[in-house]
């Protein structure tokens, strides 16, 4: 039996079964990136959520969790993921961690994950999440997102997983030539989910993808 902040967590049968179930569903919806879509059967999204969402948690939906964020519905992680064309061994910065969920499933992609929040109760509570040991490929931190990373700077690929105002100039900067950040851009309820795609010349290009609902990228950290 594992835990999750003391409560009991296991994985069986009717879970993985579950998880099958919500992979066709995102491959009827659009999803082709088999290395995706394992991922995402792989990982054991109840662990995520308070126990009484174990069912509901296979779902293509959202869930509020701590300091008033969100975890994104299965759909937009595996999309935003499929859009990032992650190879193995890309070294990947991601601002939000939420939940970590979106995190573990870029870690299963063989990576180098880099992932910033800015609520220090989400940090911390997900510092004590027993599944992330799994992923010694995932490492975190406290920080402003707008900031980025520069010491770990250039990363091959960005995925901003809140709703940014603008494309953020020192996250551009921090994108390798040849690099693709994945953002939703927009100031209201709503954002276009944009490709910026950065060439060798250091060219930017984006190309939007449709409409999604995430929470606010705000500037600063949150203690």
């Amino acid at each position: 039996m594992q835990y999750l902040q003391g409560k009991p967590k296991d994985d069986n049968f009717l879970h993985k079964g579950l998880r099958k179930q919500l992979v066709q569903s995102l491959r009827q919806k659009g999803i082709t990136d088999e290395r995706v879509l394992a991922a995402i059967e792989a990982i054991p999204r109840h662990f995520f959520l308070d126990p009484a969402f174990e069912r509901q948690a296979y779902e293509d939906r959202a869930f509020p969790i701590t300091a008033g964020q969100t975890i994104s519905q299965p759909y937009t992680v595996a999309y935003q993921t499929q859009l990032l064309e992650i190879k193995k061994y890309d070294k990947v910065l991601e601002i939000g961690t939420g939940s970590a969920y979106q995190a573990c499933v870029l870690g299963e992609l063989g990576i180098t994950l880099h992932t910033i929040e800015r609520q220090k109760a989400l940090y911390d509570y997900v510092g004590q999440f027993f599944f992330l040991k799994k992923y010694l490929n995932i490492k975190r931190y406290y920080g402003d997102g707008f900031e980025g990373l520069p010491t770990y700077a250039p990363f091959d690929k960005i995925l901003i997983t809140c709703g940014a105002p603008f494309l953020p100039p020192k996250l551009l900067q921090q994108l390798k030539p040849g690099g693709i950040m994945v953002v939703p851009v927009g100031e209201d309820e709503r954002q276009k989910m944009v490709k910026v795609t950065k060439d060798m010349d250091g060219r930017i290009y984006q190309q939007e993808m449709g409409d999604f609902s995430f929470v606010p990228m705000l500037t600063g950290k949150n203690n």
